[in-house]
């Protein structure tokens, strides 16, 4: 974090300090975990629905923490505002405005948010000194907690931003204005909120509204919910996809025996070849995106292909591939899930199986997608059949009404006999799979992040000794 007294952190966030010497500096960033507070760092005080940070406040100080950011006297030193949570992002917004050489990245998009942020962040890397978030920090806490790490000398800073209602992101916009602005598609996650698709891409679109003339607006032209956003900002606009008319784009696209994909990446300033290691085609187009990013940040057509063909996988449970010591690969997406993110890894996961006589077995365990309002019955029933289409070995649906919809809509699409089965819970489908899988089989494990479907996976890992 860029260096500031308590002083100067009190008068940033319209805070009092108490029992705090205002000379004190801080140094170390910002936590809200006390277990995790570094020497000159400031702990921030939430209260949460189980637990109030406020109470380990005394902890964190012993820890070496400079102060507390919190709502009411701790008895240790102290800055008191009224609200916590605002506080942060005043903070971070001051920081930022501070790092005058740092360029502010921010994303956006329905799906695939996280595995393109790594991307970016990889690349960018080479550039110069990167800040980005661990996993999926994109909210009104993660999001200034990310910011905060930013030191004098970071070039770039890469951000998610999350949407679960109009003016989310036009909020973290304005603790973190950016000059590139990313925005990957416009999909259902959260339909549920926010009522359609359409109004999806206005909460969406406030990203690029935020972009300042200098700056660069990245839009899909694949997607034209993203590509109309064109229209709603000042920036220069950046098509990216496997459009003719993408300014960057992907020719050759193809997948090779475990379901990696290989492209051109052909950009106004030459085309490369690129060979991922990521897993699935749906990541031809993350990587397009950030391959936009990059080269708008000046990075070399021939750079930016060898980078990406180095990236990998930098955060948990999403599409991570593991093989069994008896040969059984198990692919762990289940982080997330969303119509959109539940196609993409079905189709990732037949590729993954091969074709003709080698063909390996394939598993898609499936949990349920939440937040989808009135079209959720719909949704889980057209990812049931899609798994039919798609000619997956046995879709095994875990959970409730959802997941029984699902299970239903592989069997009226022409599942037969035991190619598709319900079972009620985690524990259900670990032991389904236990009696059997056999060498050689993929399984994919995929479900909303609530539905804890993650033990589906970890108890295949641990059961089949993973090399």
């Amino acid at each position: 974090m860029i260096a500031l007294t308590l002083a100067e952190v009190a008068a940033a966030v319209g805070g009092t300090l108490d029992g705090a010497d205002p000379d004190t500096p801080v140094t170390g960033p910002v936590e809200v975990d006390s277990r995790k507070v570094c020497p000159g760092g400031l702990f921030a005080a939430f209260v949460g629905e189980h637990t109030d940070g406020h109470d380990y406040a005394a902890t964190a100080v012993e820890a070496g923490a400079a102060a507390v950011l919190a709502s009411r006297p701790v008895g240790v030193p102290a800055v008191l505002v009224d609200n916590v949570v605002d506080a942060l992002g005043k903070l971070a917004r001051t920081v930022v405005a501070r790092a005058e050489s740092t360029t502010v990245v921010a994303l956006t998009g329905s799906a695939g948010k996280t595995s393109t942020k790594d991307l970016i962040a990889q690349l960018l890397q080479r550039l110069g000194d990167t800040v980005y978030p661990p996993g999926s920090l994109n909210n009104e806490i993660g999001h200034p907690m990310t910011a905060l790490r930013v030191e004098p000398g970071t070039r770039h800073l890469v951000l998610e931003m999350g949407a679960r209602h109009k003016g989310d992101i036009e909020y973290l916009t304005s603790i973190t204005p950016p000059r590139i602005g990313l925005v990957l598609n416009v999909g259902t996650a959260h339909v549920g909120e926010f009522g359609s698709q359409e109004a999806i891409a206005e909460a969406k679109g406030e990203l690029v509204e935020a972009l300042p003339a200098d700056g660069a607006a990245i839009l899909n032209a694949d997607d034209r919910l993203v590509r109309a956003m064109a229209a709603r900002t000042r920036a220069k606009v950046v098509l990216f996809g496997e459009s003719p008319e993408a300014h960057v784009r992907a020719t050759d696209v193809r997948l090779d025996s475990t379901g990696r994909p290989s492209f051109t990446l052909t950009t106004p300033a030459g085309s490369a070849p690129v060979q991922l290691r990521l897993y699935g085609e749906h990541h031809v187009s993350n990587a397009l995106a950030a391959a936009a990013v990059a080269v708008e940040l000046g990075m070399s057509v021939d750079d930016t292909a060898a980078a990406l063909g180095e990236a990998g996988a930098l955060s948990r449970w999403r599409m991570e591939v593991v093989d069994r010591a008896d040969g059984v690969t198990v692919v762990n997406d289940a982080y997330n899930a969303n119509p959109d993110s539940m196609r993409a890894a079905l189709r990732a996961l037949v590729s993954m199986g091969g074709r003709g006589p080698e063909r390996r077995r394939t598993w898609a365990v499936l949990g349920e997608m939440r937040e989808l309002g009135e079209e959720s019955l719909a949704e889980h029933d057209a990812i049931g059949r899609l798994a039919v289409r798609l000619d997956v070995t046995k879709l095994v649906a875990v959970g409730g009404r959802e997941a029984a919809c699902m299970e239903l809509g592989a069997r009226n699409e022409g599942s037969w006999g035991e190619e598709s089965v319900l079972v009620s819970d985690a524990d259900a489908a670990v032991e389904l799979l236990r009696s059997q899988l056999r060498p050689g089989d993929v399984v994919l494990v995929k479900a909303s992040r609530s539905v804890g479907l993650e033990k589906v996976a970890e108890a295949l890992l641990t059961d089949g000794v993973a090399e």
